[in-house]
Parts: C-alpha cells; structure tokens; sequence
C-alpha cells in the first residue's frame, strides 16, 4: 500500500496484520511454537524415554565394551576387579579380623563374594550418575533427547556388568557347597529390585552432579561408609548382638543390605531367613518403588537446564 504526499513523494505504509495486539505468549500459542529446550510433560517424557529406547541400550552396550578397551586383559577386569576386592577383603577382615564370626568358612567365603559383587552394582551406578551429565556435556549440548537417557543407560550398563560378574559369583557359590535349586530363581526379582533402587539413585546424583562437579570427588567417601555400614564383609546382626537393637535394625533396613542380603539368602544354602530382618521383600520393594519414582520426577524437573551456563 503506498499513499502519495503534496509534493509528489510516495510515502508507504504497513496494512494492518491481525498479530497486531497480541502478546509473544500469544502469537507462539496461535503459530504453534514452543520454547526450544523446554521440560515436556511428565506423561511425554516417558514416551520419550520408551522412544529412544534403543540409544539408551546402544550407548550402555558401547560404554561397557570402551571400560576396559585399553587394558589387556580387557572385559575380564569386570569380574577380576570385584574378585581381588573380595580376596583382600576376606584376607584382612576374614583372617586377621576375625569378621565371619558365626558363619563357616564354606557359608562366609560365598556370602563375602557375594556381598562385595552386589555392592559394587549399586556403587558404579552411583558414581557413573554423577558424571552422567557433567561428563558429557559435548553430547547433551549438541543433541537434543531427554537427559533421562544417560544415567539410565549407565545403570544398565552396571547391571551388564554384574550379570557377566554372576557367573564367578555362581562358581564361588557351588564350589563352598551351595548347589543350584529354586531359590535362586529369587536372584532375579531381587536385582529387578536393586536396579529400579539403584536407577533412580544415579538419576538424583546425575541432577547433584550436573551443578556441582566437585560430587564426584565426595562420594567415594561416602560409598565406602555405606559399604562398612551395609555388611558386607560381616553379618550385622551378629557383629553388633551386644548393642541396642534399633542399631542392628537401621543397618539391616538400609537398601545395600536389603538386597545383599536377598540375593545372599537366595544363594547360599547356610544363609537362612532367620539372617534377615522382617518384611525383607516388601521393605526391598518399598525402596525400589520410592527411590526409582522419587529420583525420576527430580531428575526430570530440571529437564530444560541440564547443559546450560
């Protein structure tokens, strides 16, 4: 449109456009447009999740086989690395310390192993969580998927890990005189258990970790007192007999216990019910469920900043 002046000049002029008036917020809600990087729903993060389903089982399959790509003996340092722990430590609280007071050698030396393997699973998930994003902001800046995807591909990648590391755990079993039976069909909701817990921890770590690097450096403190503080180189109800019972009970209540202990009663033919404290399996269950929805629903909150500044 152009209009022309008195002394001949063509002036122009802009028609009316039917945004004239309306707010950003509402321009972007009548073209369709979203804030790029926002949080998603809840419900359409999950969708999210289930569709990138296969990088999340690529990149946990592609992490496990780069661990030990360098070393030469490679892969088989996921089960000799547990396997010295669990020798050092039988040495040291076994021998010299006396640890396996009230189990046998044939029912302590299993019980250790196994204790030390099933630790480890919740300890790598924790510290590979912490690093999920920070360690890989290359990756989260330069594409765009839900941040879920990392410290779940990394819990996966740790129950790889154990699964590979059960086969020693299983030979160690049947050499002390523990033989195969139904029972240990229980190893299975146990470790369904122990991944959900140890899923949502890592995604709780992961949110920790993306601001505050320095996590990484704390936390081998604290997972080696939640070790010394789970049982798993002596049985706890034993060990502290002379002292207040509502000690024994916090210890054996903590989830590092609770599922060493499922998976030790489910092995090990020595290792009875009555090692265990009451409502093992709903109390495991009650973690699992808590810990896994809690740690997903924080994780998922601070969706849009993961990357950023």
């Amino acid at each position: 449109m152009s209009d022309t002046t008195h002394d001949g000049a063509v002036a122009l002029s802009t028609p009316p456009s039917a945004d004239d008036g309306l707010s950003a917020a509402e321009r972007a809600e009548k073209y369709g447009l979203t804030v790029s990087g926002a949080r998603p729903g809840l419900f359409e993060y999950v969708q999210q999740l289930w569709g990138r389903r296969h990088f999340i089982m690529a990149f946990s399959r592609a992490k496990l086989t780069a661990q030990y790509s360098q070393a030469k003996l490679g892969q088989l340092w996921q089960v000799a690395t547990p396997l010295l722990n669990a020798l050092v430590y039988f040495l040291i609280f076994g021998l010299i310390l006396g640890t396996r007071k009230g189990m046998s050698q044939e029912v302590f030396i299993p019980f250790l192993v196994t204790g030390v393997f099933v630790f480890t699973f919740t300890q790598s998930s924790v510290m590979a969580g912490v690093r999920a994003i920070s360690g890989n902001l290359g990756l989260v800046r330069a594409l765009h998927f839900p941040r879920a995807s990392l410290p779940i591909s990394f819990s996966l990648q740790q129950l790889q890990q154990l699964l590979y590391s059960m086969i020693v755990m299983a030979v160690v079993v049947v050499g002390f005189g523990s033989y195969p039976s139904l029972s240990w069909l229980l190893v299975v909701p146990a470790l369904v258990m122990q991944f959900v817990f140890n899923t949502g921890l890592a995604l709780i770590m992961a949110r920790l970790g993306s601001k505050t690097p320095d996590l990484a450096q704390l936390m081998p403190f604290v997972m080696r007192t939640w070790m010394y503080a789970s049982g798993v180189m002596f049985s706890i109800p034993v060990m502290l007999q002379d002292k207040p019972e509502w000690i024994g009970r916090v210890l054996q209540y903590n989830p590092a216990a609770i599922y060493m202990d499922l998976i030790r009663f489910a092995l090990i033919d020595g290792y009875g019910s009555e090692n265990l404290p009451p409502h093992v399996w709903i109390v495991g269950l009650a973690w699992a469920a808590f810990i896994g929805v809690a740690g997903f629903v924080y994780f998922w909150k601070a969706e849009e900043r993961y990357g950023r500044g």
